[in-house]
Parts: C-alpha cells; structure tokens; sequence
C-alpha cells in the first residue's frame, strides 16, 4: 500500500508482552519484551506494507467515562484495585521506554484525553480515507465497524501473528459473519463481548445477531420495527428478546460504536509522515543501548531507509 497506517498500539504492546518471553531484558535485568516485540512488529509491518504515513494510536483513557456512565459493566472486570487497569507491572514499566523509542524514530503518536485508540482509529481513519487508503493493525475485532471498500479502510488482523496478517474489508466480514460487510458494531452490540463487560442481549447468538442486522441493518433499524409494532423480520422469539432489552441496546450503543469526529488539537496538529530515518539518532542510540534494543532498532531504522 501507500497510504496511511494506524496502529492499535496498546493491541500490539499486549500481544509482544505475552508473545515474547518476559527473559528478555535489559543488562540490568529490566523486561523489554513488548518493546522489543513491538518495534519489530513495526519493522515487518513498514517492510511489507510500505506506508507514506504511520500513527501509533494510544490509549489515553483506557476506560472512558462516557461509556461507563452508558454502561457500568463496561471493562468493570479489569479494574484494578487501585481503580486502574490491570496492566502487568513488567509491561507497565516498560510504556515509558515504548513513548521514548517512538518519538526517536520520529513516529507519530497520538492519544487524546477521555478517548480510548480505538476513537483515535477512527476519527483518524474516517479522516485519513479521503487521501487514500487506510490500514488499521490492530487483534480487536471492535474495530472492523470501520471497513470500508470505499475508502478502502481495511482491517490488518493480528491474531495469527503479525507475519499472517488477515486483511478484513468489507467483503470479509461479510463473509466470515454473516451480516452486511459494515455492521460489526450492530452485530457486536446483540451478540456481546464479554472481554468488555458487554452482556449482549439473552438469547441472541451469532446467528441471530446476524439474522437480525441483514434484516433490519442496525440497532436503530430493529428499534424501530419494535415500535412500528411489526413481527416481521423477527426469528422466532427474538422480538420478545429485543424489547426487553431495549435499555441495553440504547446504553450500549454509546458504548460499542467507535468515536469517528474527536476535535482535538492533538490530531489536529499531527504529523503522521512516515520519517525516512531517526528523528533523534543520539537518543535513539542511546536507549538502544540502554536497553538492549540493538537488534529491533535496527530492523526498523533498515525499514524505514528501504
């Protein structure tokens, strides 16, 4: 591709953690596993998919108030007991280093108070598709409400690993789900996700979620056949099911559809141009020596001077 890439950052720093053994550290001991993991990903990501332009979106709220007030059950189960997520404290020490090495290399970041980086994704995507194409690298299937063969947007999914990328539009979604190719969010919303704390409505599965939004195109859509007092349309039983959950699905809507319009001067002001090499080669070496990052750091510098 040439076009923008935009990373789900904190998807990515979570997969090399728990990828890459916690035995690679630092000389003094220190873990640097995710960021070790991460700048190679970077690396394989920029050598494949050659992208002009590149943002590692953040999580600059990782549990938004917004959705909570929505929904109170929202990530509830991974809240710490100091009132934070639960980050394993050998990758929490490590983010600082993460910001350190990217901001070197010159790479955009990007994260705005009271968003989580699926929002940044999406303002940034729905913004960044009027140029070009957009990929989004990310192993969150919230995100594929954002395809669009239109733009494209296109989804490179991580869950076989970075090296077998599954590249999601519109078509693909359609086909794996069963729904139409740009109404994930709809489909998530019915089915739940309980890594979210999202409960989904009772009694709907995956393929009564799917029967439901090819019939009827979204929640609004099946909202308003409920108040239109029709039966058709409904598989047996999933009318009942749906007005009984009509607080849910207006609470999680807010919840599960990705943010696509922040005003922030945070993304107003970004230069996501992908830099030809180190912004800072003092520092970068620095940290590369620092800690133990030698050999990640210059995969990347190999893959941005291609």
């Amino acid at each position: 591709m040439s076009g923008l890439m935009l990373l789900d950052t904190p998807s990515l720093y979570f997969r090399a953690f728990f990828g890459v053994p916690e035995s690679v550290t630092a000389d003094d001991g220190t873990p640097v596993n995710a960021v070790r993991g991460l700048i190679d990903m970077i690396a394989r990501l920029v050598q494949d998919r050659s992208p002009d332009r590149l943002v590692c979106c953040m999580d600059a709220d990782w549990r938004p108030a917004f959705r909570v007030a929505a929904l109170p059950s929202y990530k509830a189960h991974r809240v710490a007991d100091d009132g934070g997520d639960q980050t394993p404290d050998a990758l929490e020490a490590q983010l600082p280093v993460i910001d350190e090495v990217l901001d070197a290399f010159g790479l955009a970041r990007a994260g705005v108070p009271g968003y989580e980086a699926d929002d940044v994704i999406g303002t940034l995507a729905v913004r960044g598709a009027a140029d070009g194409p957009v990929d989004i690298v990310t192993g969150d299937r919230d995100l594929f409400q954002l395809v669009d063969d239109g733009g494209p947007v296109c989804v490179l999914y991580t869950a076989r690993g970075i090296r077998n990328l599954q590249i999601m539009g519109e078509k693909e979604v359609a086909a794996k789900y069963g729904i139409p190719g740009r109404g994930y969010g709809d489909y998530a919303t019915l089915r739940g996700d309980p890594s979210d704390g999202l409960p989904g409505v009772p009694g709907v599965g995956d393929k009564t979620a799917a029967a439901l939004v090819t019939r009827f195109g979204s929640v609004e859509g099946i909202l308003a056949a409920l108040d239109a007092g029709t039966d058709e349309g409904f598989p047996a039983g999933a009318r009942r099911r749906m007005e009984a959950a009509r607080e849910y699905l207006a609470a999680a809507e807010t919840v599960v559809r990705v943010v696509t319009d922040i005003d922030a001067p945070e993304l107003a002001a970004l230069d996501d141009r992908l830099p030809a090499g180190a912004r800072d080669p003092e520092k970068l070496v620095a940290l590369a020596d620092r800690w133990n990052l030698g050999g990640p750091v210059n995969r990347l510098l190999n893959a941005l001077t291609r």
